[in-house]
């Protein structure tokens, strides 16, 4: 009967409908006891194509054979029975020059035999180590045909680690120091013109005067005005010559021992006894580039500042000159034998 316009269902309607709905709840049980089923057949015999089993996935293992970057022709090259690696090149690990590190490279395996493309792409990996050996395993294979290729590659990929690498505008820094012979300060001044590529002949002569000490000498190069750098160096090597035998007619004449002649202090018993620093760490970094070469850089640079009493707190009558210390900046001990430094530059390091 209709009641208000809305259908009322019937005793036999409404037992219909449960029926049905008891048919669909049947169905979807044997569809889920189906699928459960399926699952475990396909777990028993492994993944299948198309699904993934993200907890029995096993991590990549690394590689621990190189990938070769080389080229056919240069994999297949016979190296000569004969030939042998130079022993005598360090590593590069990723810091200093690598245009340095190439040039030194190709000096030695020239010394040592053939001197060819394969032979040169072959060896050079055996002279890298840290981070230039971890650069030369990710380069792809076969990306590499020449030499050519692999120092450009090198290159420019290290090109930010030419920390040590000046241009002539450096040579203005360059002065004689007030205690330096003309002999020490000509050998500090090449050891940097040799880092720079293509210089100027005038500008390292007039870098090399511009540096002198102002004393006898430094009046007679502005009074003679040599024009030329040899004729500039042949006045250095008289110079030299007049300043080492003054020095030994200096050492001939010292009237008492050098013990004698350290003052000591009523305060200090102990000061007659050879005082030594402890070092701080029990082993050293190795660098491509002299200690005392980094310590003149860092101050340089102001990155640290020399000792408040630098130059002023030693007897300089008295002392070995053939020694100096870049980092106290006096005579005496050098600086690889100075333990304060060394300690610095582990820090820094």
């Amino acid at each position: 009967m209709a009641d208000n316009g809305v259908h009322q269902p019937t005793q036999a309607e409404l037992m219909a409908q449960m029926a049905e709905l008891q048919a669909e709840v049947r169905r979807l049980a044997e569809l889920s006891t189906q699928n459960n089923a399926s699952k475990q057949e396909d777990n028993s015999k492994g993944p299948t194509q198309g699904s993934v089993d993200f907890l029995g996935v096993n991590p990549p293992k690394e590689r621990l054979i190189l990938d070769n970057p080389f080229s056919e022709e240069i994999t297949n090259y016979q190296m000569q029975k004969h030939f042998t690696l130079p022993s005598s090149l360090e590593p590069y690990k990723g810091i200093g020059d690598p245009r340095a590190h190439i040039k030194k490279f190709q000096s030695m395996i020239f010394f040592n035999g053939p001197n060819n493309e394969p032979v040169l792409c072959r060896a050079f990996p055996t002279y890298l180590d840290g981070a230039a050996l971890l650069w030369f395993s990710k380069l792809p294979a076969g990306s590499i045909s020449s030499f050519e290729e692999l120092a450009r590659s090198f290159i420019d990929y290290f090109t930010a680690a030419r920390i040590y690498v000046h241009g002539s505008d450096y040579l203005s820094t360059i002065h004689q120091g007030p205690q330096e012979s003309l002999k020490d300060y000509m050998t500090r001044f090449t050891e940097t013109t040799m880092e720079i590529q293509d210089l100027n002949t005038a500008v390292h002569l007039h870098g090399l005067k511009a540096g002198l000490r102002p004393g006898k000498f430094r009046e007679t190069i502005v009074v003679t005005k040599p024009k030329m750098l040899e004729e500039f160096r042949e006045r250095v090597a008289r110079q030299i010559e007049i300043e080492e035998l003054r020095e030994a007619n200096r050492t001939e004449r010292k009237p008492r021992r050098e013990e004698d002649k350290i003052p000591r202090s009523a305060n200090n018993k102990d000061l007659g006894k050879p005082f030594k620093l402890t070092p701080k760490f029990d082993n050293y970094t190795r660098f491509n580039t002299r200690r005392e070469k980094i310590i003149k850089e860092i101050l340089n640079a102001k990155i640290i500042k020399p000792p408040i009493r630098a130059r002023s707190y030693q007897d300089q009558r008295f002392v070995d000159k053939s020694k100096h210390c870049a980092f106290h900046q006096k005579h005496r001990h050098t600086t690889d034998e100075c333990v304060i430094a060394r300690d610095l530059l582990e820090r820094l390091a």
